[in-house]
């Protein structure tokens, strides 16, 4: 557990803000997440989504390979969890 913990707390680094979830809630996601076999709708927080917005999947191969390539980029992001929820709700509502 603490591993995990160690994984989750240096995606700040890469930047990541602690707790956002955004991209865990906003897109549709199509491919089987556990707990969700047939994916999510955009818009619908992801049930692996811990109470912190951290991801229980991170590290775990488990993990769908479209989270996985699902990266920060500071545009999309934007400067506040609020932002990054509405870009990335705009690009899911445009695809």
């Amino acid at each position: 557990m603490s591993e995990l913990i160690a994984r989750q707390s240096a995606a700040p680094q890469a930047g990541c803000r602690p707790g956002c979830g955004a991209c865990c809630i906003a897109p549709s996601i199509s491919s089987p997440i556990p707990g969700m076999p047939k994916g999510k709708p955009a818009g619908m927080r992801c049930v692996q989504l811990d109470t912190n917005n951290l991801c229980r999947l991170f590290g775990d191969l488990r993990r769908p390979r479209v989270c996985l390539s699902f990266d920060f980029d500071a545009e999309l992001c934007g400067s506040s969890s609020a932002e990054a929820m509405h870009n990335i709700s705009e690009l899911e509502r445009l695809t």
